[in-house]
C-alpha cells in the first residue's frame, strides 16, 4: 500500500509538472549570458570601485587575469567604438575563475566583457544575443572559453562592440 501511494504521488507530481508550462533548463551558454548580466549589474554602477585593477595598469591586469583564468587573455580595444578600458576584476564562476573587463563610453555608460572557461562538453559556438533584466548580452564560445559582452547602451551599439570584440579575440583564421 505504501509503495502504491508513493507511485501515485509521484505520477501526480509528474503530471502537475507537465501541466505547469515549465520550460526545460537553459543551455549552458544561456547561463553564460545570465552570469555575465548579473556581474555587469553588480559592478557597473559602482562609482568608487568599479574595477580591482584600473586601466593605468592594463598590462598587469591582463597578466594577472590570464594566469587566474588559465589562458592568455587580452582586453579588446574599443576606442574606435567610443569606449575606453576602465580596468577589470577577478570573479568566481561555476567553471572556476572569471575575468571581467570594464569599459566606459564618453557619456559614462559602461560595458563589461566576461570571460570564463566553457562548460565541459559544450559544442555550441553560435554567436547569440539575450536580454537579461534589461541588460543586452552578446555571447559566444570559442574553443574552451566563453565570452559575453554586457551593457545597456542599445542593441545596435552593443552589436558593434561585440563584433569588434569577436574580431580581436577570435583565432587568426576567423579575422
Amino acid at each position: 500500500a505504501a509503495t502504491l501511494a508513493m507511485l501515485v504521488t509521484g505520477l501526480i507530481g509528474y503530471a502537475v509538472g507537465l501541466g505547469s508550462g515549465e520550460q526545460a533548463p537553459a543551455a549552458p551558454t544561456a547561463y553564460l549570458a545570465r552570469d555575465a548580466a548579473i556581474a555587469h549589474a553588480v559592478f557597473s554602477p559602482e562609482a568608487r570601485h568599479p574595477v580591482e585593477v584600473d586601466a593605468a595598469h592594463a598590462d598587469h591586469l591582463v597578466a594577472w587575469l590570464s594566469k587566474r583564468v588559465g589562458t592568455q587573455l587580452q582586453a579588446p580595444d574599443f576606442g574606435a567604438q567610443g569606449c575606453d578600458l576602465l580596468g577589470g576584476r577577478l570573479l568566481a564562476g561555476e567553471t572556476g575563475s572569471v575575468a571581467q573587463f570594464m569599459y566606459q563610453d564618453r557619456i559614462e555608460r559602461r560595458v563589461t566583457l566576461y570571460v570564463r572557461r566553457a562548460v565541459a562538453g559544450n559544442t555550441e559556438t553560435t554567436f547569440r544575443h539575450a536580454t537579461e533584466n534589461g541588460v543586452d548580452v552578446f555571447y559566444w564560445i570559442d574553443g574552451d572559453f566563453g565570452y559575453a559582452l554586457s551593457g545597456q547602451i542599445g542593441r545596435q551599439a552593443m552589436q558593434q562592440l561585440a563584433d569588434a570584440a569577436y574580431r580581436q579575440l577570435a583565432p587568426d583564421t576567423a579575422r
